[in-house]
């Protein structure tokens, strides 16, 4: 009798039975399941303030008008799964994605539905240059959301990591953004202050993560880059 194996774990994703399946550069792989830590910090206690806050005006301000505006938005811009399968993540999710970076960077709730499908380019953005904490971030000036009143860059930082890696995916702390100006666009670069209490240590990698929100909340893929500190 000849005998079939199938590779069930190959594209497992998530938690059964007390085991979580998930991959990485390595491959697929199983653990066990554990149980996350809330460290509740102020900042993730804003952000999940944020959520909250969004969720509540989702379902008990915004008029079914705007939130099927939402829920087409969604419908024409899917977003990646976990594995890079486009899917529809739904008028509420891209409401919520959209305004929660606004709220960090206390910029104005749009509850109107994007007109337009898709997200804003954001372009390169690149860290150097740092001196007593500041660092200057270039940016690409001519893109849409510099002459927006509401439309901004976001600027995320990461704390001392080392020279080492090659690799990070956060966490990120908010440190500053470009405002939008319809009447005087920002120009290229900002001086974006390190968001940590010591100071940056020579020789250690910080990591930039950037983002663009324009008028209408629609949020950018993300734009990387790192600099060595000296």
């Amino acid at each position: 009798m000849a005998t079939i194996k199938f590779n069930v774990i190959a594209e497992a994703r998530g938690s059964i039975n007390g085991t979580t399946y998930a991959r990485n550069r390595a491959g697929a792989y199983a653990r066990n399941r554990s149980v996350p830590v809330n460290p509740g910090s102020p900042r993730q206690d804003v952000v999940r303030a944020a959520v909250g806050t969004l969720a509540a005006r989702w379902r008990d301000t915004l008029t079914n008008g705007q939130r099927e505006a939402w829920d087409v938005y969604a419908l024409d811009t899917p977003r990646p799964n976990k594995v890079g399968d486009p899917i529809n993540v739904g008028g509420l999710g891209m409401y919520v994605r959209g305004n929660v970076p606004r709220i960090q960077a206390g910029l104005d709730i749009v509850d109107d539905g994007p007109l337009l499908p898709g997200v804003p380019e954001v372009g390169l953005v690149s860290i150097s240059s740092n001196a007593g904490g500041a660092f200057t971030v270039s940016y690409d000036d001519t893109l849409p959301w510099a002459d927006q009143d509401e439309g901004a860059l976001l600027i995320y930082l990461s704390a001392n990591k080392s020279p080492a890696l090659n690799f990070f995916k956060g966490p990120y702390r908010f440190a500053g953004l470009v405002a939008g100006d319809g009447t005087t666009p920002p120009t290229t670069p900002a001086t974006i202050t390190w968001p940590f209490g010591n100071a940056p240590t020579a020789g250690n990698q910080i990591f930039l993560r950037a983002v663009v929100v324009d008028e209408s909340a629609r949020l950018s893929n993300d734009s990387n880059d790192a600099y060595i500190a000296s």
